[in-house]
């Protein structure tokens, strides 16, 4: 504005009018350009203030973030319309204070909150950030990533800080592979089923816990990919049986679980576990390979004694187990003989932890005799748990827990060691009998790294010929895996130690996959000689596996012979060796000693009645 006047009262009533500035006449020319000049250059870092705020204004938009602001001194804090609308609430629902903000985060959450933004107020952090749970307006609890600085003044301490909050609930409840919903929203849903059967005495609902029969087989032998995809189609099997209300998640791996909603009667449940079994027992073709899979369920049935969601999902999970040990493609319903169960065999796993320490187990031998000359010529060496407080624990019980915790590696290493040192010592003292021993490999210790190594440290340590030394092994331990199996059963037999199938007839190994294996002995199992000499059937059978095995050049051991009728049959069959309660039960070193110091020998020839 040019002016001739110089009233100040007429020159504010300019610049209130919109007015930027002004210059009197006379004109200072040089003055006057200054000031346009800086008027200019205030109008483009207004411009460019407001660009940039649009800019900032757009990005928040498209992040769909909400902001807040922090007001240290004041303790105040502001909270944008999208932060308020993230939590289903409108503006003016929610004040300027911080408790608007803390009170609504999830009770297991808070600290975490409080201790990730006091680092960083402290410098200890150069910004804060922390993923945590709050409180939606609808009851549901939403997952949120919030992020912040603080503004610090010259003594460094912060007066202000500033940030966002982003909704991360998809990502946090959804599982990544099948889309389907994850732990977290699983357990969420339960949570809110049962405070519904809390209000209402009919409620009543269902949760499975389900797990694929077999999905390692498919995972090693089809590679990963084909696993993830076999996960997927399950995923969509199991959508398709369940109505809309109902939920079903994946926990991770090959378990899934539903939530059934609404159910009348337990049959409903029973009901839907046996569609889903059939569902999935369809074959999958999965990129050309045609895939067959089961599964295993347990179903727990709500009811008013149940406080936490983890405690219903953990009694599906124990049905579950259950129903894979009784053979697995098939359902179990939760009942308490089963959590009674699951808390006796949590005490076993602990009992044998401090076994193994503690060193509680003990060899016991039984006799194998030659049923030509009626004399000892070996042992099966056989552990046995010398529980403190229960005494004595047989392997049927124990041998399954130490499988599956990996116990019964340390439990086998210990076997052979004793077992070796043993009839190394018998043999020093009775060296005109050839005493050999037996002892039985599972699974696990079979397929351990080093193990050839481990044996032959064993043998060099306790001074056994390797000759006397015989391992048994199962069918179906050899067959499912034939070609590393016979690998390795190659390295033993280099060694000259003996090797042996134990409880042959029992497995699937096929006949003429036998004469593959460097096999020295064939124990045929109990089941077979328990009907030999009373069903003819039977013992033809019997018959079969010792002529194969003389075909082969294999020795045979009959196992579990308690009668002499039992016994003069096998001598028809011309079954090399026998072992059972005819001849001695299994028995401490000391017992079994004195069966070979008194040369105890057994009367052959009786005849079958």
């Amino acid at each position: 504005m040019v002016t001739a006047k110089s009233l100040s009262e007429e020159i504010v009533d300019a610049l209130e009018l919109g007015a930027n500035d002004y210059v009197t006449k006379p004109i200072d020319f040089p003055v006057a350009l200054a000031r346009i000049r800086t008027l200019l250059s205030h109008k483009r870092a207004k411009e460019a203030l407001r660009e940039s705020e649009e800019r900032y204004a757009l990005a928040v938009l498209g992040a769909n973030d909400g902001l807040w602001d922090w007001d240290l001194k004041a303790d105040k804090l502001y909270y944008s319309p999208r932060w308020k609308s993230m939590l289903g609430y409108k503006e003016n629902e929610i004040g300027n204070g911080p408790s608007e903000w803390f009170n609504r985060i999830h009770p297991e959450d808070i600290e975490r909150v409080k201790t990730d933004l006091a680092s960083h107020l402290k410098q200890m952090t150069p910004h804060y950030e922390n993923e945590h749970r709050m409180l939606h307006k609808d009851g549901a609890y939403r997952w949120m990533l919030s992020r912040g600085i603080g503004v610090r003044g010259s003594d460094g301490k912060a007066t202000r800080m500033a940030g966002s909050q982003t909704d991360i609930t998809e990502g946090k409840v959804a599982d990544a592979l099948t889309g389907l919903p994850n732990r977290v929203l699983f357990m969420d849903r339960l949570g809110h089923a049962m405070e519904r059967a809390k209000y209402s005495e009919n409620h009543l609902f269902a949760v499975f816990f389900l797990d694929l029969d077999r999905f390692k087989v498919v995972n090693d032998s089809l590679a990963h990919l084909m696993g993830d995809q076999l996960l997927i189609a399950t995923a969509r099997r199991l959508k398709a049986c369940l109505h809309s209300a109902d939920t079903v998640a994946r926990l991770g791996g090959d378990e899934f679980t539903i939530l059934l909603e609404e159910i009348k009667q337990v049959s409903d449940a029973t009901r839907l576990a046996e569609r889903i079994q059939k569902e999935l027992a369809m074959p999958f073709n999965l990129h050309g390979h045609e895939v067959f899979t089961t599964a295993s369920i347990g179903i727990a049935l709500s009811e008013p004694s149940y406080k936490r969601p983890e405690d219903l999902l953990r009694n599906a999970d124990t049905a579950m187990y259950r129903a894979k040990a009784l053979g697995k493609a098939r359902y179990e319903v939760f009942d308490t003989a089963m959590r009674d169960r699951a808390i006796a065999r949590l005490q076993l796993e602990n009992d044998l932890r401090r076994a193994v320490e503690r060193q509680e187990f003990r060899v016991h031998y039984q006799v194998i005799v030659s049923l030509a000359t009626g004399q000892i010529c070996g042992f099966e060496a056989l552990v046995r748990w010398d529980h403190p407080t229960r005494g004595l624990v047989y392997p049927a019980e124990f041998i399954p827990v130490a499988e599956e915790t990996g116990l019964i590696i340390p439990i086998g290493q210990w076997v052979l060691q004793e077992a070796c040192r043993q009839t190394k010592q018998w043999q020093e003292r009775y060296p005109d009998l050839p005493l050999m021993v037996c002892v039985n490999f599972s699974s696990k210790q079979f397929m351990q790294p080093g193990l050839v190594n481990q044996i032959n440290q064993v043998l060099e340590e306790t001074g056994l010929n390797a000759s006397s030394l015989k391992l048994e092994l199962t069918e179906s331990l050899i067959m499912d895996n034939a070609e590393s199996s016979c690998a390795l059963l190659q390295q033993l037999k280099e060694l000259d130690i003996r090797l042996g199938i134990d409880d042959f007839g029992t497995g699937y190994s096929s006949l003429s996959y036998l004469h593959y294996f460097p096999i020295d002995t064939l124990k045929i199992d109990r089941s077979f000689i328990k009907r030999i000499g009373v069903d003819e059937e039977n013992s033809e059978i019997v018959r079969t596996i010792i002529t194969l095995a003389h075909n082969l050049g294999v020795d045979v051991i009959a196992e579990g012979v308690e009668t002499a009728q039992q016994l003069a049959r096998l001598q028809e069959l011309k079954c090399e060796y026998g072992q059972g309660y005819f001849f001695s039960h299994p028995a401490v070193g000391e017992v079994a000693e004195a069966l070979i110091r008194m040369r105890q020998q057994w009367k052959m020839g009786q005849k079958a009645s």
